[in-house]
């Protein structure tokens, strides 16, 4: 079977698999994110807590929970990063340095997963499990929770109650990604992944050279890396390392993982509104822009231009054998698409379109599907951006599932659309202004830019993957791309669950003639033509200095 046939159908049995588990997972949220019902290990954890799980909370309390919860795990990660030297299982690591310990509590609480460490020889099992891997499981839960509170807003009438964030945050954790975590987690050691308490092995190289290999907790950390679109790494190489991706089948299954809540949550929408053709032409936008990625980044990266990539039959640098061009292209477009940042190749090794195509994808907004729950949340505001344009051009107040689209909900989606690329620019620009951050790239000229341009795209994004050449340890880096990743992340929330209060306590309105169907072709492609250019006039400048550069050069 050729390469080029094999990479086919893998893509066509992820989409198949994607599509069996996007009517009863999106279902199965709907109703967990609904049910009145308890359970009993919740109820204890809502008393522990000190909270009513029954009590509805107003936007406000909601926004105020959410950085509550967010801060405190801040502060709780960066000190146990820092008393790590004391800590059970932490192979003989010394604490952690301070910006270093700042940049991953900023990276893990936020989902971003950014790291400026390399993990096996850095944390201790005991920081990887009780501290990294936690927070993989509720940041993820933090983002589908805002994503329901958004929902609500559209579903419910004269009320500014969105929902309970502790109700939610638990029940995602308990109900959805722990089980699926702890099956997935046994198939993958099943499949050849490590999971055990060891420390260091010494063994012999090929080459005859001795190395200390660790061992640790890798595949229980690793389905939930893919699972909450996380994407941190036990091992500096991340899912290119055998211990942690050893397979063809293993990698699918990965792409799967990162994939298939965010697929399947435009079904939760729907269902929460009470019209399934919503959530159909929602996950229609999505999936248009994950083929399209993918088939242009496997184009980028097939191709023979030079006589390296002529020999190697493809643009093979930084790719592992195992995956190919296929695997390993299929893996980037949809780690870039989401807020995963798990990587099985070395995106800074593509060719300049393949790589601008990796910086373009995160710039997206990672709507496509996106990240768990925020890539939903990230959608409905460019759909309700869809909407105000619509109404303007023929002439009438905009509504979008019965809701008028005013000044105030268009303020909140406008600040939210421009949070990040401020973010992202301000943060390039100031980078290439000093000299000493910026020659922290290896590489001169615009792939050196693309490399900054990279870093601060996926902080902000809360991404996480990175560009190779650039050496972000320093204290600067550090700082400087985690508040990146904390304004990325928090100022967008603030803004969502405000437009969610702002929705919820408005009266309906009746559908009429003039009100624009939501649901039809027509609506799919003015969504995805509003992706499209909000992207391309906010970054094009900037991917004009650095990836397009280099590639027409």
């Amino acid at each position: 079977m050729s390469p080029t046939l094999a990479g086919v159908l893998q893509a066509l049995a992820l989409v198949a698999a994607l599509a069996l588990s996007y009517r009863p997972l999106g279902d199965y949220l709907a109703h967990l994110l609904t049910s009145p019902r308890h359970l009993r290990i919740e109820r204890l954890g809502y008393r522990l807590m000190g909270v009513s799980p029954d009590h509805d909370m107003p936007w406000l309390g909601y926004l105020r929970s959410v950085l509550a919860f967010s801060a405190v795990s801040v502060l709780f990660l960066y000190v146990f990063q820092r008393v790590q030297d004391h800590l059970w299982l932490s192979l003989g690591f010394p604490a952690v340095p301070a910006a270093t310990a700042f940049n991953t509590a900023a990276s893990f609480v936020t989902n971003t997963n950014w790291q400026s460490y390399s993990g096996e020889s850095t944390m201790g099992h005991l920081v990887q499990m009780a501290g990294l891997a936690v927070q993989n499981f509720v940041s993820a839960a933090v983002g589908v929770a805002v994503a329901a509170a958004l929902i609500r807003g559209f579903a419910r009438n004269r009320t500014h109650r969105v929902g309970n964030f502790w109700t939610d945050l638990t029940r995602i954790t308990l109900r959805l990604l722990l089980p699926v975590s702890v099956v997935f987690g046994i198939v993958f050691v099943a499949c050849g992944m490590v999971e055990n308490l060891h420390g260091f092995h010494q063994i012999t190289t090929l080459a005859g050279q001795s190395q200390s290999i660790p061992g640790g907790p890798v595949a229980s950390q690793e389905v939930i890396k893919e699972l909450g679109t996380n994407g941190g790494g036990f091992y500096n190489a991340n899912s290119a390392h055998p211990f942690e991706n050893p397979t063809a089948f293993t990698n699918w299954l990965e792409i799967y993982l990162l994939l298939v809540v965010a697929f399947s949550l435009p079904r939760t929408f729907g269902a929460m509104v009470g019209d399934h053709r919503q959530g159909y032409a929602i996950v229609t936008v999505m999936a248009l822009f994950w083929t399209a990625s993918s088939i242009l980044l496997a184009i980028a990266e097939w191709g023979h231009q030079g006589s390296a990539l002529h020999a190697a039959g493809a643009a093979m640098e930084g790719k592992e054998v195992r995956f190919g061009i296929s695997g390993s292209t299929l893996f980037a477009a949809s780690t870039t698409l989401t807020s995963t940042g798990a990587a099985n190749s070395a995106h800074d090794s593509f060719t300049a379109f393949g790589g601008g195509l990796t910086v373009f994808d995160i710039m997206l907004g990672e709507i496509a599907p996106g990240g768990t729950g925020s890539g939903l949340y990230g959608m409905l505001v460019l759909a309700i951006v869809t909407v105000f344009v619509g109404g303007l051009m023929v002439g009438r107040t905009p509504e979008y599932l019965g809701k008028k689209l005013g000044g105030r909900e268009m303020k909140f989606a406008s600040l939210y659309i421009l949070t990040t690329p401020a973010v992202v620019l301000i943060g390039t620009g100031t980078a290439m202004t000093f000299r000493a951050e910026r020659s922290t790239a290896l590489n001169p000229g615009p792939h050196g830019f693309s490399e900054v341009l990279y870093a601060f795209a996926s902080a902000a994004n809360n991404n996480g993957s990175a560009f190779g050449g650039l050496t972000a340890t320093s204290t600067w880096w550090n700082t400087a791309l985690g508040l990146a990743m904390l304004l990325g992340r928090l100022l967008p929330m603030v803004f969502v669950l405000a437009l969610a209060g702002s929705l919820a306590g408005q009266q309906p309105v009746p559908v009429t003639a003039g009100t624009l169907p939501t649901h039809r072709p027509l609506f799919v492609g003015m969504l995805s033509g509003v992706v499209l250019i909000v992207v391309g006039l906010t970054y094009f400048p900037a991917l004009a200095l650095g990836p397009l550069a280099e590639g027409l050069k």
